[in-house]
């Protein structure tokens, strides 16, 4: 599975730290979550061993909530913040936990296999301006294009 250049997933990653319901704070755009805003995603475990992925955000358009249920499993070792998560049957992206607050798993940025593909999540709907610009400069580095972030409403 790819991941951007210079970009390198978090490592002593604790799957059962990470399980549980996560915000979407911004994102960059994709076709897949175009008008959605108060995006979550679930994370629980599978019998197979995987993780069970449900993503859940509002279609302003329609007023309607949407979901998509998925799978992840670990592309390395179960320490390594990198897995391999599929939507559609037997393909597969990358997610890529590149930063992560690992005294209390409440904020992570995303990656997926390329700089087009950046989420910024949280344990809560809300987070600080300096946890945001954190975010935004770290992203920027790394050669996201964060002048182009969606900043999700959770109304």
């Amino acid at each position: 599975m790819g991941t951007p250049e210079g970009v390198s997933p978090v490592q002593n990653f604790q799957l059962e730290r990470y399980l549980g319901q996560w915000y979407e704070i911004a994102r960059l755009d994709h076709s897949f979550e175009r008008g959605m805003s108060s995006v979550s995603a679930t994370y629980s475990m599978r019998e197979d061993g995987g993780v069970m992925v449900l993503n859940a955000g509002f279609m302003d358009d329609s007023k309607r909530w949407r979901q998509a249920e998925g799978k992840a499993y670990f592309v390395q070792a179960p320490d390594i913040g990198h897995l391999k998560v599929s939507f559609f049957g037997p393909f597969y992206g990358s997610y890529i936990i590149f930063e992560l607050d690992s005294v209390d798993y409440q904020y992570a940025c995303v990656a997926g296999m390329d700089t087009d593909y950046l989420w910024f999540l949280s344990r809560s709907p809300e987070i600080s301006d300096d946890l945001l610009n954190h975010f935004i400069e770290v992203s920027s580095i790394l050669g996201f294009d964060a002048e182009s972030l969606i900043f999700v409403d959770h109304k």
